[in-house]
């Protein structure tokens, strides 16, 4: 059995129990809405995040089949920030996802890279600056080579890489806030490091969130020699703020827009949903407006409670809104590739991709039960 097997099959061990604040996912019923009209036109990238490890690649099937057969061209995982092992690629933890990204060849693959071990530790601002001098001479450049070959070897050299992200908050240790200038210099190396592994062709994304926050997060843009694409997180939040708040607020979503089209870049949205506004459809329904305005490369929903509309039952009016704008949206002109006909799965049951080969030795496919995963990435 393969590494990749041997995780789904731990994964389906791990699902028998269900993770805290964990949700319902839906399943298309009698009250799938119709396709939306202009539904043969091509749907700009998007997809959701819906685990870190091989359930987030199981799922997405399940969902395009909640969206009538709609297609999640975008993968969404996160490396874990504990030790500079995981930021390294831990063993096996991206095989799942290279392996579904090599599927088409419209597909792309998004990764959060952390650029601290200890991530998510609460470290000090003394301790994060002195971390950040130490980075901006180098001394963790070794980390980034080796997970760039890992991707390369793993035959995803055109990840898009969402290094550090919410930079500009206080929540990771890889925050900028500390010294942005020694936050800059890091970056670029970092870049640099990667970037220098034959047969790469990253994307990189810097990817603050939504707002001033700790520091403005145009003091940590690292230049446009080393940024191929401006993203942001934006969830509906604080309470009680309008979208058009959103949009108008200092470093919020209208001047995320503006500052990368004067430095001639795309945008992105690597994370968004619903939050601190509960079930609020207006905010779903100007959220997928503002994306087919402004074209993002892609947009990545974050799908558990509080903040999504598939695997969370708390959100139903947000839920029908963005199930009808994206309902049966296939793109004609791109046939899909043929592939063996499955047998059907339990309503309940999520199919589990293992490869063919793998389910050939085992004479079926394996599913997994909705409705019981981790609330958490």
């Amino acid at each position: 059995m393969t590494g990749i097997a041997a995780a789904a099959v731990a994964s389906l061990v791990l699902a028998a129990a269900p993770g805290p604040g964990a949700g319902s996912a839906r399943t298309a019923g009698p009250s799938a809405p119709a396709p939306a009209a202009g539904s043969s036109a091509a749907v700009p990238p998007f997809g959701a995040f819906l685990d870190s490890g091989p359930l987030g690649v199981a799922r997405m099937a399940a969902m395009s089949a909640w969206l009538g057969g709609t297609e999640l061209k975008v993968a969404h995982t996160y490396l874990p920030g504990g030790t500079w092992r995981d930021i390294e690629g831990p063993p096996g933890f991206l095989d799942a996802w290279a392996q579904w990204r090599q599927r088409k060849a419209d597909r792309t693959l998004v990764l959060n890279v952390p650029m601290q071990e200890r991530n998510e530790e609460g470290l000090s601002d003394d301790e994060v600056r002195g971390l950040l001098s130490q980075a901006a001479a180098g001394a963790f450049d070794h980390h980034f080579r080796t997970l760039a070959e890992q991707l390369v070897r793993l035959g995803v050299p055109d990840t898009v890489i969402v290094l550090g992200w919410e930079m500009n908050g206080i929540t990771y240790s890889h925050r900028c806030g500390p010294d942005p200038e020694a936050w800059k210099t890091y970056w670029r190396r970092i870049v640099a490091a990667m970037r220098a592994v034959p047969g790469q062709r990253f994307r990189f994304d810097f990817t603050p969130s939504r707002g001033r926050d700790a520091v403005p997060w145009t003091d940590c843009y690292p230049g446009d020699d080393t940024v191929d694409i401006v993203g942001m997180d934006s969830y509906d939040q604080p309470a009680g703020m309008s979208f058009d708040e959103q949009v108008s607020e200092p470093y919020g979503l209208q001047q995320h827009v503006d500052f990368a089209r004067a430095h001639g870049k795309p945008v992105s949205y690597p994370e968004w949903g619903l939050f601190r506004n509960g079930d609020d459809a207006e905010y779903m329904r100007r959220m997928l407006a503002w994306f087919d305005e402004h074209g993002p490369v892609y947009n990545t929903l974050t799908d558990y409670c509080p903040h999504g509309v598939w695997q969370c039952g708390a959100n139903p009016g947000a839920s029908q809104v963005y199930r009808t704008a994206l309902y049966g949206r296939t793109d004609e002109r791109t046939p899909a590739e043929p592939v063996p006909t499955p047998p059907p799965a339990p309503a309940d049951c999520s199919p589990l991709d293992l490869g063919e080969w793998i389910e050939s030795l085992l004479g079926r496919k394996l599913c997994l039960p909705l409705g019981r995963w981790p609330a958490n990435r």
